[in-house]
């Protein structure tokens, strides 16, 4: 099991081992640790799978360190770049899956799940594009594969609570309506990961998955929020113009300096996300289909929402959130 360090990799950790697997989970060492130490905490929060020290970015230590000679029957992919810039996608949401699937290959592992996402419909980025590259490849490996796609996680939708909860308005691009997904949260998602290993019929399939409930828009999210808190709601509207200024001007700059450059990758990510919908893309029609985005578990997004307000849950961020 690789990313088991992330919230998603947490909970599918957890899953499997509660399925009745016995997990390895390979991560990085902890240079501010004991290496027994660190082990023990990360075991702890992995339900009981067993934590090896090993860089998945390096396929000698992957093979010496994490799998240590023996044999496996599957291959749980978790990984995923924590920026999506280029260098990094392509190292870790590429070079380091094929590394998995090499050394996987090696130690008789028959199947490979894989966590991606529902944006690589439309690869405009660096980041999706490395996905849809490794996809490709797992497809072709031979191996029995899931490919699990998820809309949007709770996490990467909660950036703004703070703010509202402090009496700013909720920030939406264009009318806030643009666009719309079916949030899942990391339990619900990593459950259904763990079951792709099982189901055979679930294997060799590109596999697109949303939480329950209908979709949602940034204007259900911030009406909630405000719902929640008892507020009158109220919004702060931002022209997706501004959006293509600031990546214009950055990739002008760009040209002349890779930090720049990098930061127009990003802006970019900004720009997809307010514009493109989390939801299964018809190829037909070239636009989203919330009725035919499939969905799983019971946790919903605005439920999250409350608990967090309530001091029950907390937010852990990423470099992918929203606002």
């Amino acid at each position: 099991m690789l990313g088991a360090t992330g919230t998603i990799g947490r909970a599918t950790a957890r899953a499997l081992v509660e399925a009745g697997a016995e997990v390895v989970c390979p991560v990085r060492p902890r240079p501010d640790r004991e290496t027994v130490a660190a082990a023990v905490d990360h075991e702890g929060a992995l339900g009981g799978a067993k934590v090896r020290f090993a860089s998945v970015t390096d396929r000698n230590s992957l093979v010496r360190d994490g799998l240590c000679g023996e044999r496996f029957d599957a291959v749980v992919s978790c990984l995923a770049s924590r920026s999506g810039a280029p260098k990094d996608a392509w190292a870790v949401d590429h070079r380091a899956n094929l590394n998995a699937l090499e050394a996987a290959r090696e130690a008789g592992a028959g199947t490979f799940v894989l966590l991606s996402a529902i944006c690589v419909q439309r690869p405009l980025l660096a980041f999706q594009q490395a996905k849809r590259t490794f996809e490709a490849e797992l497809m072709a490996s031979g191996l029995a594969y899931s490919i699990v796609r998820p809309t949007a996680f709770f996490k990467s939708l909660s950036g703004q609570i703070e703010r509202v909860r402090q009496g700013k308005p909720f920030l939406v691009f264009g009318d806030g309506e643009l666009t719309a997904c079916k949030p899942i949260s990391d339990e619900d998602l990593g459950r259904y990961i763990a079951a792709c290993v099982f189901d055979e019929s679930r294997h060799n399939q590109v596999l697109p998955i949303g939480g329950p409930g209908p979709a949602i828009t940034p204007k259900d999210q911030g009406e909630a929020l405000f719902r929640l808190l008892g507020r009158s709601p109220r919004f702060k509207h931002v022209p997706v113009a501004l959006l293509d200024a600031i990546v214009g001007g950055l990739a002008l700059l760009g040209r002349i300096s890779p930090r720049l450059a990098e930061k127009a990758e990003l802006a970019r990510i900004g720009r997809y996300y307010a514009t493109q919908s989390m939801l299964l893309l018809d190829p037909a029609t070239g636009k989203y289909d919330a009725e035919a985005t499939p969905s799983t578990g019971s946790d919903t997004l605005f439920a999250y929402y409350e608990r967090v307000l309530n001091g029950e849950a907390t937010v852990e961020r990423g470099a992918h959130s929203v606002f």
